[in-house]
């Protein structure tokens, strides 16, 4: 049976190398997208989106759910965030030929619902497929700050749709902005990798993941066993 000290020692070395090892973790030493050195915590976010991205991409499907909209007029006033934002989201439905005003910080707009919806949906789209640069173009607008606009709209559309009892369409607005706007944005320039060429890396660092987990509990066990402190059921 081993004597305190050297639990204690055992614990000491146990907890100095896992502290060693973090302090690797949270240096740059990992290549990142663009060729320039990130943290590990950084680059293994970005791994787990890039294998999880395929698998977010429902656009296509709510595109044609939104077919069933088509010809349905729609009339209503979008309170947006600012005043500043209420315009930019007047200009991008004008700018697709819906008509569209700003007054304050409301939006009056009105138009075909599924046009605008497909439109919203084709814009997050390009996000969705990194294409930023296609959005830049159509409205002179940086391409995150255009798809941010349309999240607020449809946040707008949604709350007026349920005060007014419109909960299918409420509904639909809401799977819009969680299935399609909000992807779009957050996998915005990353790279979608298929699982079964990165399964080498996921296993490893799920294993890494374990044993670095049990590495410090232990290093914690042998630490305070070796001072006396008996750790039971």
């Amino acid at each position: 049976m081993a004597s305190s000290a050297q639990l204690k020692t055992k614990g000491y070395l146990l907890l100095a190398s896992f502290f060693v090892v973090l302090a690797a973790i949270f240096m740059p030493l990992f290549p990142g997208a663009q060729g320039q050195k990130i943290n590990g915590l950084v680059y293994l976010d970005n791994f787990f989106n890039q294998l999880s991205k395929s698998s977010a991409y429902y656009i296509p499907e709510q595109i044609k759910k939104a077919e069933k909209y088509n010809g349905q007029q729609f009339t209503t006033s979008l309170k947006m965030k600012s005043p500043e934002e209420a315009a930019l989201t007047a200009k991008l439905f004008a700018m697709n030929q819906i008509t569209a005003a700003a007054q304050g910080d409301k939006v009056q707009v009105s138009g075909d619902y599924g046009a605008m919806i497909t439109i919203m949906l084709k814009d997050a789209d390009l996000m969705f497929k990194n294409d930023g640069q296609a959005l830049k173009a159509k409205y002179g607008v940086d391409e995150r700050q255009t798809v941010y606009s349309w999240y607020q709209a449809l946040v707008a559309m949604e709350k007026d749709m349920t005060k007014a009892g419109q909960f299918e369409q409420a509904k639909f607005v809401k799977n819009c902005m969680s299935k399609a706007v909000e992807p779009a944005y957050n996998y915005y320039e990353v790279e979608a990798k298929p699982v079964k060429e990165e399964i080498f890396l996921l296993v490893a660092s799920l294993v890494f993941y374990v044993i670095y987990t049990m590495w410090y509990g232990y290093g914690l066990l042998f630490l305070f066993e070796g001072m006396g402190i008996k750790l039971e059921h």
